[in-house]
């Protein structure tokens, strides 16, 4: 049997790119964002690069993430062609096999360490870029080979569970920082405008991509909705941050690096302590090796399936043989894959419950007034209704719209009717009294 060390050097041969990787699509304000948090040398920069296909650095030095990296990676839901039977020309995604693969923006932050949350190691400046995210991946290092300080030790040695609990009071303790910043000002707002307290609480946090209806439900769950502010406890600004942390930034644990010693037998232990909580198991580097083989032509290979085929195993190396031979036998039966395309798709589809919602402009042929078949998916949340779907497409178009069509059943739709997964709708407008064109992010 390969040692954990030669596998290692063969995977890594396999991650070896010298290529330049261009993007299709610009990363717009529209875009999902997914944040990746966690301790230093968890294989968070591998997951990014895995998901991206970009060249973030990688080493075994704590902290070699220095600044956040940003990039485009998609998720994977069947495409709507299938059930209808249609050749689909898509614009703002890609449908490979009937499978459609939609942009979302992944941002991985630096290694967060303890004092964080007060700056230490620059951690402010990368808990502000958190708080853009809508959701976050919290990897671990399942097979304990990270020690208390971030630095590479023998597997099974560190402690991932302690590791979450570690990332998490950063967390919590930063937005606690937050909301006791922003007393005077909800105070002032409060007294001067007579608006209510979950208001004024909602207009101070918005900035960093709290909603509304999450801090009316944090001040509900912690009782902190008819006790006034300056009575509130260091206990009680801590109870609210932990809600809200939980509520506006829902997590995924990514159980990274399940291909080495260990890691199984701390997995089960994370389901366990963390058992309301999504835990994926995930091998951050097999993902990347298939990635560059698939990209330099060694094997066909796409994100979230259970296998690969080898195109030419005759121009194979020794290495780059066994290498894939590892990933084929014994990490792919096990995760049902890698475990990187199963983490984006949970945390989008499963743990923020978005919706896809396929515009159209021609109800009767389901395509853009360029003919294009199911030009566009939008990942809509799913409470949303036809008015936001409009608002999506085009603030003008809110505003002129008449009502909508079920481009499946062509029933007519008021403009609150509420979206279903994989609606297909066409919006009708005043203005031009024509079909609105769906936006191409």
């Amino acid at each position: 049997m390969q040692s954990d060390l030669t596998v290692k050097r063969n995977l890594i041969g396999l991650m070896r790119n010298t290529l330049n990787v261009s993007w299709r699509y610009d990363i717009g304000d529209a875009m999902i964002k997914v944040g990746i948090v966690g301790k230093t040398n968890a294989g968070k920069t591998t997951f990014f690069n895995a998901a991206t296909l970009l060249s973030a650095e990688v080493s075994t030095y704590p902290f070699t993430t220095k600044t956040p990296n940003i990039g485009q990676t998609n998720v994977q839901t069947i495409c709507v062609c299938r059930e209808l039977n249609l050749k689909d020309n898509p614009k703002n995604s890609t449908c490979i096999d009937g499978m459609r693969y939609i942009p979302i923006e992944l941002i991985d932050l630096p290694g967060l360490i303890k004092g964080s949350w007060m700056g230490k190691g620059l951690g402010t400046q990368f808990l502000s870029v958190a708080s853009q995210a809508e959701a976050l991946l919290h990897v671990v290092d399942a097979s304990g080979s990270v020690d208390a300080e971030g630095k590479i030790t023998r597997p099974g040695l560190g402690n991932p569970v302690i590791d979450i609990y570690d990332i998490e009071e950063e967390l919590v303790l930063w937005f606690s920082k937050i909301i006791q910043k922003s007393v005077k000002k909800v105070t002032k707002r409060i007294e001067q405008s007579r608006v209510p307290f979950a208001e004024a609480f909602y207009e101070a946090l918005s900035g960093i991509k709290v909603r509304r209806e999450q801090v009316e439900k944090a001040l509900e769950t912690t009782d902190l909705a008819k006790k006034k502010l300056g009575s509130w406890t260091a206990k009680d600004f801590r109870k609210f941050a932990a809600e809200i942390r939980s509520l506006s930034k829902p997590t995924i644990i990514i159980a990274n690096k399940m291909d080495v010693a260990q890691a199984e037998k701390n997995f089960e232990r994370l389901r366990e302590e963390f058992r309301g909580t999504f835990v994926i198991p995930c091998s951050s580097e097999a993902e990347l090796a298939l990635r560059r083989a698939e990209q330099k032509g060694i094997i066909k290979y796409l994100p979230g399936e259970e296998a690969f085929n080898v195109l030419d195993e005759s121009k194979l190396t020794s290495e780059q043989k066994s290498a894939l031979n590892y990933v084929q036998q014994r990490i792919m039966p096990k995760l049902i894959g890698t475990g990187v395309q199963s983490a984006l798709n949970m945390c989008i589809f499963k743990l923020l419950g978005v919706n896809t919602v396929y515009p159209v402009e021609d109800a009767s042929r389901l395509a853009d007034k360029r003919g294009n078949v199911l030009p566009d998916v939008l990942l809509l949340p799913r409470d949303s209704s036809v008015r936001d779907l409009a608002r999506e497409i085009h603030t003008d178009l809110e505003k002129t719209m008449i009502h909508a069509v079920d481009a499946r059943t062509s029933l007519r739709l008021p403009v609150d009717y509420v979206l279903k997964d994989r609606d297909v709708i066409s919006i009708v407008a005043a203005a031009k009294k024509k079909h609105a064109t769906s936006k191409t992010v």
